[in-house]
């Protein structure tokens, strides 16, 4: 197999094993999954929507390749991708959105907030925008501290019109901070077009305005997120100072999970999923020499059964302690509030 076909198929594995868990997630919000990813009589396993990266996949799966387990990441809402590209366990997580106590943040964080700090995963988070300054505090840590480490901050395109960014930007630009911002250009700020909505040329533009390098790239074309990111995460480890990835891309799934997009035109999705980037990369793959269907084919049924376990583990196990619910709680100081 050729260095390219193996680059592809370590690129598919991340793809397909976020597809495949968003799947699972979905279904076990709308009523329960059965331990074989196949909807389930009952309950719901997970409370509340979700805020789903199917379509996306090629975004953090190509950025994510090039990072090491200290280098830092802020992430959004729409989090689960980035989350399993940077490397957590997948099960954690499973279980983190079904509440339970083996959670990354012991059942309390949920879908909106994942976090996990031993892989260097700083967290989701539920306020758009929020994540960019948190993502530069880290940054300045890392360079005052020394270390060789960088810090990727994903968002998304509707953050570009909240005041954070551009205050992120300046103070990055400003101090040379080892960072990466990651514009994840769905096209959607929640139920609204962001086009009509967005002033200029978008995320990149405004970043060379504050003199930081940008480079656009198609989204759902993981090789060329993947090609982009070398470069960029090469040079701001080295020290040139901040960046900017504009990937387009496109959101498949309504802005929750309980959300049927019937704002959307039907012919945009249509166009939209013949795009979709885990079917590009099969294709890309199976061009290369040496190849077979059967070499992805395996690769989509262990991620398949790998979430299957990861369901059926969080399914089984142990809700939080009430005690629990006093820890990890900010004090407010022997009660002076009141």
């Amino acid at each position: 197999m050729t260095d390219e076909a193996q680059t592809v198929a370590a690129l598919y594995r991340t793809m397909v094993r976020i597809r495949a868990f968003e799947n699972a997630a979905e279904l076990a919000s709308q009523g329960g999954v059965s331990a074989f990813g196949k909807a389930a009589a009952g309950n719901a396993q997970v409370r509340g929507p979700l805020h789903l990266s199917t379509g996306q996949e090629a975004v953090p799966a190509g950025v994510c390749a090039h990072l090491r387990r200290e280098d830092y990441l802020t992430s959004t809402h729409r989090g689960h991708g980035h989350t399993l590209a940077k490397g957590a366990d997948l099960q954690g997580m499973m279980c983190e959105l079904f509440g339970k106590a083996s959670g990354f943040n012991g059942g309390k964080g949920g879908s909106m907030h994942i976090a996990d700090f031993s892989v260097g995963m700083l967290g989701a988070n539920g306020v758009v925008a929020a994540g960019l300054p948190i993502a530069v505090g880290a940054a300045h840590a890392q360079k005052l501290q020394g270390r060789d480490a960088i810090t990727v901050c994903f968002f998304g395109d509707g953050a570009i019109n909240r005041g954070p960014f551009l205050e992120s930007l300046n103070w990055a630009r400003v101090y040379s901070l080892p960072v990466l911002f990651v514009c994840e250009d769905n096209q959607w700020s929640a139920t609204t077009a962001s086009g009509p909505m967005t002033a200029g040329a978008g995320a990149s533009a405004r970043a060379a305005g504050m003199d930081i390098p940008a480079v656009q790239v198609d989204g759902n074309d993981v090789l060329a997120v993947h090609a982009a990111a070398a470069t960029l995460v090469r040079e701001v480890r080295a020290g040139a100072g901040p960046r900017l990835l504009h990937a387009v891309t496109y959101r498949v799934k309504g802005h929750v999970s309980v959300d049927p997009a019937a704002y959307r035109d039907p012919d945009e999705l249509k166009a939209a999923l013949e795009t979709d980037p885990i079917a590009r990369a099969r294709r890309r793959y199976l061009a290369l020499p040496a190849t077979q269907p059967s070499d992805l084919d395996a690769i989509e049924r262990e991620a398949t059964e790998e979430v299957a376990a990861a369901v059926a583990a969080a399914d089984a196990a142990a809700w939080p302690d009430e005690a629990s619910a006093y820890t990890d709680v900010q004090t407010t100081g022997a009660g002076q509030w009141r």
